[in-house]
């Protein structure tokens, strides 16, 4: 890993979220800036991701020029039409989609076990990146700031694994997906009260084009 971009992405994430906390910015436009700079964290601070992508891009090939935009608008509103009402955000954030799971629909306090009414959902999520192959995944554990830092952190890691893990047996190819856990330092609401902290309990997923 190479740690001096991760920290500069990291730095980029505190100012991104203390812009969000001191505006009137809706949670969409938070999970856009959010999803926006962990892509960066990820995409570019670490080596792993960038093997990953190119592994996957020799299997499959990569998108050029007008077909990614396009590419992405369909898979988009494939996930807006299989997603409607399930409590999954679906935010657009340049070429990249950003699947904002929240913790009332996914994970119960404190464990990283996938809660039993998400697993339908996670199943409409497989679908429709099985028929887009042509893209990689990024999913990323957050917390509220119950707890120790060290065990949110674990926790956050857990529950991308957990949600990788389920998306991988069913039919989705391990070399596409990436995970990592940020932990309670990403918060998109506040910590104050058990709304804002049940926002904050998220898995945030990023599919990102191969492009050449």
């Amino acid at each position: 890993m190479n740690y001096k971009k991760l920290t500069m992405a990291l730095g980029l994430s505190a100012f991104v979220l203390t812009g969000c906390a001191n505006s009137s910015a809706t949670n969409t436009q938070k999970g856009a800036g959010i999803g926006a700079v962990v892509g960066a964290l990820i995409g570019k601070g670490t080596g792993d991701n960038a093997k990953s992508r190119y592994a996957w891009g020799a299997v499959v090939g990569a998108l050029a020029g007008g077909a990614i935009g396009k590419y992405m608008d369909n898979q988009e509103q494939e996930f807006r039409d299989e997603l409607a009402d399930s409590g999954i955000e679906v935010v657009r954030d340049g070429d990249n989609i950003n699947l904002i799971m929240p913790g009332n629909i996914t994970f119960d306090t404190g464990k990283a076990s996938i809660s039993g009414n998400f697993y339908s959902v996670l199943n409409d999520v497989a679908l429709v990146i099985n028929k887009y192959e042509k893209t990689t995944l990024q999913v990323v554990g957050h917390t509220d700031n119950v707890g120790a830092d060290s065990q949110n952190q674990v926790l956050s890691e857990q529950r991308a694994s957990a949600v990788k893990n389920y998306l991988t047996q069913n039919g989705v190819d391990n070399r596409r997906v990436t995970t990592m856990g940020m932990g309670e330092s990403q918060p998109v609401a506040t910590n104050d009260n058990a709304g804002g902290r049940q926002l904050n309990r998220r898995v945030e997923l990023t599919i990102v084009p191969l492009t050449s």
